[in-house]
C-alpha cells in the first residue's frame, strides 16, 4: 500500500516522522512530505508548490493519504478530487499532537478504518471511526469484498445491503464457493437459487428482498435485489497470429466469457507462451483490462498434466500442440472453457481453487 503523509508544523512533522518508520516496517510504501522549514532529513521531503497540486497528484498515485493537521485543511484539499468509494485513497486526518487519527474517506473498500487503527497504534492516539456498520459491530459489505477480493458489481445495492443490515433486516446470502468461518447473524444462507416462477409463487418475507451473491456470473438472481460479489480467480489463456489487433482479442474473448457465462470482472491474468511475450495486440488488451500478462516456455508448457486439444500446425510452429489450454491451466488451474478459435485467436479459460473468509 503506497501511502504519503502531510505535516505544517513542527510536532506534526515529527508524528511524520514516526509514522513514516513504523508503517515502512510494516510493508507500507510511505513518503512524507512537510512545508520546507520542518523537514527533517532523511524522513521528510519539502512540499513543493501549492498542497492542491501535491493533493491532486496524490490521489492519482498513492492508496492512502495521511494529513497531519486540522480536518478543515484535508477537507478544502481534496475536495476537488474525490470522485467514487470504489476508486478514492483512503484519507486520515490525524490533529498535530497526535491524539486522534480519524479515518475521514473510503473507510471500507480504501481501507482508511484499518489504516486509522494502525496509526492510532503507532502513536498511542484514538482511532476516530465513524461508518456505522462498524460503530454497532456489524457485517459489513464492502470490507467483507475487499478482505476476499471480489469485485463488487453495484455501489447503490451495496449501500442497501449496508443500510438494512444497520436497520437490522434480514440480507439474503447465496454463494457458489465454499467458505471458512461463520456466517454472520446478519445473513440467512439460501441454499439454492430458486427458479423465477417460483420467486413469484413465495409468499412475501419467504426469503429476503436483498441478498449478497458469490459466483463467476453476474446472471443469477438468487434474490430480487442481488448484490453480485464477483471472485478474481479466472485465468484467459491467449493464442494468437502475429500482429493480431487488440480489438479482434477483446471481441473473441468476450465471447468465450458469454458463452462459459462468466463474467469479465473475474479475470486476473492472462497467459501465453513466450513467443507472444511481445505481442501488442495481446498487451494492450491486458492494460484495458487491468491484468498481469504471464508467459511460459514450451518446455513448460508441454509438462502440463490434461487433456487438450491438440493442433500439429501449432505444434510445428510454437513446439507444443496447445497454446491457449495449457497457458490457462499452468498459470491459472482447472480448465473451465476449451478452446475456443476464431478470426487466428484461440481463447480458453482456467480457474483455481477459492474460498471465501468470514
Amino acid at each position: 500500500m503506497k501511502c504519503a503523509v502531510i505535516s505544517f508544523t513542527r510536532n506534526g512533522a515529527k508524528l511524520n516522522r514516526m509514522l513514516c518508520r513504523e508503517l515502512s516496517s510494516q510493508e507500507f510504501r510511505v513518503s512524507g512530505y512537510s512545508i520546507e522549514k520542518y523537514v527533517l532529513q532523511p524522513e521528510l521531503q519539502p512540499l513543493s508548490g501549492p498542497l492542491k497540486e501535491w493533493t491532486g497528484r496524490m490521489f492519482r498515485e498513492a492508496d492512502a493519504l495521511i494529513f497531519i493537521g486540522a480536518c478543515g485543511i484535508a477537507v478544502r484539499s481534496i475536495a476537488p478530487f474525490v470522485r467514487d468509494k470504489k476508486t478514492d485513497p483512503a484519507v486520515l486526518v490525524i490533529d498535530e499532537q497526535g491524539r486522534y487519527a480519524i479515518s475521514l474517506l473510503s473507510g471500507h473498500l480504501g481501507g482508511a478504518n484499518e489504516l486509522a487503527q494502525r496509526a492510532a497504534g503507532i502513536l498511542g492516539a484514538e482511532p476516530v471511526i465513524t461508518t456505522a456498520t462498524d460503530r454497532q459491530e456489524k457485517f459489513a459489505v464492502d470490507v467483507f469484498a475487499k478482505k476476499n477480493h471480489l469485485y463488487l458489481d453495484d455501489m447503490t445495492v451495496a449501500k442497501e445491503v449496508s443500510a438494512r443490515i444497520v436497520d437490522g433486516k434480514n440480507v439474503g446470502f447465496y454463494s457458489e464457493f465454499p467458505w471458512r468461518g461463520t456466517v454472520p447473524d446478519e445473513l440467512e444462507v439460501l441454499e439454492d437459487v430458486p427458479d423465477p416462477l417460483e420467486m413469484k409463487a413465495e409468499k412475501a418475507g419467504a426469503r429476503p428482498e436483498t441478498g449478497i451473491c458469490i459466483a463467476l456470473s453476474e446472471r443469477i438472481q438468487p434474490f430480487p435485489e442481488t448484490l453480485h460479489l464477483i471472485p478474481r480467480i479466472v485465468t484467459v489463456g491467449i493464442g494468437c497470429r502475429k500482429g493480431t489487433s487488440k480489438d479482434m482479442l477483446r471481441l473473441r474473448l468476450e465471447q468465450a466469457l458469454e458463452r462459459a457465462d462468466i463474467s469479465r470482472h473475474a479475470l486476473c491474468r492472462a497467459a501465453s507462451i513466450d513467443l507472444k511475450a511481445e505481442e501488442k495486440g495481446i498487451q494492450e488488451l491486458c492494460q484495458e483490462y487491468g491484468i498481469p500478462f504471464l508467459t511460459f516456455s514450451a518446455e513448460e508448457l508441454r509438462e502440463v498434466p490434461g487433456d487438450f486439444t491438440s493442433s500439429a500446425f501449432v505444434k510445428n510452429t510454437t513446439g507444443v500442440d496447445n497454446v491457449c489450454e495449457r497457458s490457462a491451466v499452468l498459470a491459472g488451474g482447472r480448465l473451465i472453457e476449451k478452446k475456443q478459435a476464431g478470426g487466428g485467436v484461440t481463447i480458453a479459460l482456467a480457474a483455481g481453487e477459492w474460498r471465501a473468509e468470514f
